[in-house]
């Protein structure tokens, strides 16, 4: 599935819950889940890992719709490697990848 599809999903599936709830309450769950993900990385097995990070992607794009990101859009910055270097892999010394 491409983020395209999965954005149009999300959006079909929990649109009117997540508009309900507002970017501060769908962050405050997307956060939670960042954690869930830290513990499953930290402490269980691959399936956990795999509930987890579907769970952040799912909240990521729910908060991308409220904020009307086409989250498709915004991975593109990284379609050449690093969007500071251009690099792949990055050749930025020092800093995160990505990151000015």
């Amino acid at each position: 599935m491409d983020l395209s599809t999965f954005q149009r999903t999300i959006r079909d599936t929990y649109g009117e819950q997540d508009a309900e709830r507002g970017v501060d309450g769908t962050f405050g769950w997307f956060i939670e889940e960042v954690g869930e993900l830290s513990r499953a990385i930290r402490r269980q097995g691959h399936a956990e890992r795999v509930v987890e990070f579907s769970d952040v992607l799912a909240w990521l794009v729910s908060l991308a719709d409220l904020c009307e990101v086409d989250i498709a859009d915004a991975a593109r910055r990284y379609v050449e490697g690093c969007p500071k270097c251009q690099g792949s892999p990055c050749r930025c010394a020092g800093l995160e990848p990505g990151r000015p």
